[in-house]
């Protein structure tokens, strides 16, 4: 971690439109960089919209006139975002942690299996899927894993963007317009903590997710001083 700047924590209760976010995001990783801005993670929701990884495939676009469709510039392919998912932007400094990124994705997978810990959610990672994932398969039943969370990052000078997204309670049925992730195999689904039967709040989310991180990432966050994104 950097030794300028704890990490700040900051938290937007309204909807944030994505074109503005990635804005405020980016600006942010440059100034991290520069050494004037503290690293942070923004919690926030969006409107309903789609997403597509440098991995997307124009196929796995199922409803392109449902909602708007934007150009992500992360890892992975197509993701819907939208009320009642908790996205979670990390502008974190990677050179600080070493530079290996494949540790720092596997510090953010256990970073979210961490938190949903807190609510006795068993998920975990799966080899070849990207993602946080948890086995709904009944007893002598066929195979059923469902993503409860997706990741995709960006760097930028060592600096990451994007993040994660957990789904507390979305409309799961917004996820039919694309293949969530490329994965169209249908003992592989979407679910959300609603959906588990875990009646959790938005608010109860991010205790979890705050609580996690500073034991994942061994800090301390601090709220966000001003200017903070909206």
């Amino acid at each position: 971690m950097s030794e300028h700047f704890p990490i700040e924590w900051a938290i937007s209760h309204k909807l944030v439109p994505y074109e503005q976010a990635v804005s405020a995001m980016e600006a942010r990783a440059v100034a991290i960089r520069e050494g004037t801005a503290a690293q942070l993670v923004w919690l926030l929701e969006h409107p309903p919209l789609y997403t597509a990884g440098t991995s997307a495939q124009p196929s796995d676009l199922v409803s392109p006139d449902r909602f708007p469709v934007f150009d992500a510039g992360r890892g992975g392919q197509y993701t819907y975002h939208g009320p009642g998912q908790r996205v979670a932007y990390v502008m974190l400094d990677v050179a600080a942690m070493g530079r290996d990124v494949r540790k720092f994705v596997a510090r953010l997978e256990a970073w979210i299996i961490s938190s949903l810990a807190e609510f006795n959610v068993k998920a975990d990672t799966r080899a070849g899927r990207v993602g946080v994932w948890v086995d709904r398969t009944q007893a002598g039943g066929t195979l059923r894993e469902d993503k409860i969370a997706a990741i995709g990052i960006r760097l930028k000078r060592w600096v990451s963007f994007h993040g994660i997204s957990l789904n507390v309670e979305p409309d799961l049925e917004h996820f039919s317009g694309i293949t969530p992730c490329g994965i169209a195999d249908p003992r592989y689904g979407v679910t959300s903590l609603v959906d588990l039967g875990y009646p959790v709040g938005m608010a109860d989310a991010d205790a979890a997710l705050k609580a996690a991180f500073e034991t994942i990432f061994e800090c301390k966050t601090r709220p966000a001083l001003p200017p903070v994104p909206a």
